[in-house]
């Protein structure tokens, strides 16, 4: 079985010795520079500001897109291991929408560390506490479980109402 696989290796490193004989006796030249992966640098990463509205968007959909622009997958030069996505303001996070009945019997676990310390609400419920959790705790979702993930989530602003103060930084208007 060995000696098989050894005679495999070699007729592979063969044939592609012959196919780089043939290509020198053609005379053809092959570009290296086109195999190169791109990878961005710190100085290359050219961050926006973007406005998403909430108001009336499925939650999953919506937090999907997010994810995506804070990701900066939407970009050509998206880089895995960097930061490379744009800065985003969610605003009318209390208007989003769950379909069917989730809003009453979806439910949201956490634990306060004692024993018998099962805590569950509904999204209602969350809402009236905090309106701006179901989009965040959406998005953080969808992002990397890593210290790169927690440093994208820093680029997401959630407002509960139709007006933020980020203004000074001359956000772009986007439709999801």
């Amino acid at each position: 079985m060995l000696q098989k696989s050894h005679f495999t290796f070699i007729f592979l490193d063969l044939s592609i010795n012959l196919i780089l004989i043939r290509a020198s006796k053609n005379n053809i030249t092959v570009n290296t520079e086109s195999f190169k992966t791109y990878s961005a640098k710190p100085g290359d990463v050219r961050k926006k500001w973007l406005v998403v509205d909430a108001e009336g968007q499925p939650l999953g959909r919506l937090g999907s897109k997010i994810a995506t622009i804070l990701r900066g997958k939407n970009k050509p030069e998206f880089t895995p291991h960097m930061d490379t996505g744009d800065n985003v303001i969610v605003i009318n996070a209390e208007k989003v929408t769950l379909s069917g009945k989730k809003m009453q019997e979806k439910l949201y676990f956490r634990h306060s560390g004692y024993p018998g310390g099962t805590k569950f609400t509904t999204p209602e419920e969350v809402l009236k506490k905090d309106p701006t959790f179901l989009v965040r705790n959406a998005v953080k979702g969808m992002l990397p479980k890593n210290r790169l993930g927690r440093k994208i989530l820093t680029n997401l602003r959630i407002f509960a109402g139709p007006e933020h103060n980020l203004t000074a930084q001359k956000p772009e208007i986007i439709e999801l």
